[in-house]
């Protein structure tokens, strides 16, 4: 539980920590749709050269950006086992009765599990590098043309940040509880994965109750400090672009058509 780095922000000085957030999730957007334009090698290994360069940048070293992507790596295995076995083509190099593997399954299967991998290390550099308060600010202002057709964009802003901010909150409470019940005699680390799925069934009575009752004392703070809502609300900080977002801009821009021209020479 550790390891899981989504949610999460490491306060700093560098280029990307003083990004415009608005201009960091428009980016990662662009980020997460040239990951599945890719269609060659080349392409993963400009993207992973994106993102080194972007973690040597804000001063996050990558072993540690790494460390999210122990929690999925069941998915991760999962999903290139099943495209691995399920893919198609007549190109088989390994048969056991009817089930079968083939060299176009297997690259299907390597490159879903990259489109998975650089996505979590998008996103993770997003909220490391990025305040809750200022991805509220961010996804207030971006989603606010929507006002026109009374779309609550404050309040769906607030509640997504508060939801990503308790990620990492949860996990230590969930840590505590796991230490707790094992000091009086629970075993979570034994026995097959059913028998330890159902060790944890135990721990969802006391993470519920622990996460209501931080959600009523969230509440209670907001009321006492007279929030309201977004309206006529103002900004300690006003969000502007600088040199480094139009930097930043020029670099997606260039990223982007790199993936477009392997995927026309392809």
């Amino acid at each position: 539980m550790q390891n899981i780095t989504l949610g999460q922000y490491l306060p700093g000085a560098s280029p990307l920590h003083r990004m415009d957030p608005r201009n960091k999730i428009i980016l990662t957007l662009c980020y997460i749709i040239g990951i599945f334009l890719v269609k060659g090698p080349a392409g993963y290994l400009l993207s992973a050269a994106l993102v080194y360069a972007c973690s040597r940048m804000a001063n996050i070293p990558l072993k540690y950006l790494a460390r999210g992507l122990k929690p999925l790596r069941i998915i991760i295995i999962f999903t290139t086992v099943l495209n691995l076995f399920m893919g198609g083509g007549e190109d088989v190099f390994f048969q056991i009765g009817f089930v079968r593997a083939t060299w176009s399954g297997l690259g299907n299967a390597v490159y879903f599990a990259l489109r998975l991998i650089f996505l979590v290390l998008g996103t993770s550099l997003l909220t490391l590098t990025t305040s809750p308060i200022a991805l509220t600010d961010a996804l207030e202002r971006l989603m606010s043309p929507l006002r026109v057709v009374k779309f609550p964009a404050h309040e769906l802003a607030m509640m997504m940040t508060i939801a990503l901010r308790f990620i990492p909150t949860l996990l230590e409470e969930t840590d505590k509880i796991m230490k707790a019940q094992s000091a009086r005699g629970a075993d979570f680390e034994t026995g097959n994965l059913l028998r330890r799925a159902k060790a944890m069934v135990p721990l969802l009575v006391p993470l519920f109750i622990s996460a209501f009752r931080r959600a009523s004392d969230l509440a209670m703070a907001m009321e006492a400090r007279c929030y309201r809502g977004g309206e006529g609300r103002t900004r300690m900080r006003v969000m502007q672009l600088t040199r480094i977002d139009l930097g930043a801009v020029l670099l997606m821009a260039a990223y982007i058509g790199l993936i477009v021209a392997e995927g026309l020479l392809l």
